[in-house]
């Protein structure tokens, strides 16, 4: 028996949602690592974009969760 045949909606929700918010809190931790200006050369400006796309799609998310979801936007560009 495969586990989608046994595994009910919540026990898949669980498990995918877990193992996705833990890849998207890793990929803010690696983001956060290109905040070395010894390594890294950006503006306020570079950084307010960043993390107004991140809100963003923070948002959006959970507008989704709430049943009115609206089209998303671009995914992100600095230019």
């Amino acid at each position: 028996m495969k586990k989608a045949d046994t595994e009910n909606k919540r026990d898949k929700f669980v498990r995918i949602a877990e193992a996705r918010t833990i890849k998207i809190i890793s990929m803010l931790r690696l983001l956060g690592n290109c905040s070395n200006q010894s390594v890294y050369e950006y503006s306020d400006k570079d950084v307010q974009k960043i993390f107004a796309a991140i809100e963003n799609a923070t948002a959006d998310a959970k507008r989704r969760f709430k049943n009115s979801p609206e089209k998303s936007k671009k995914l992100f560009s600095l230019d």
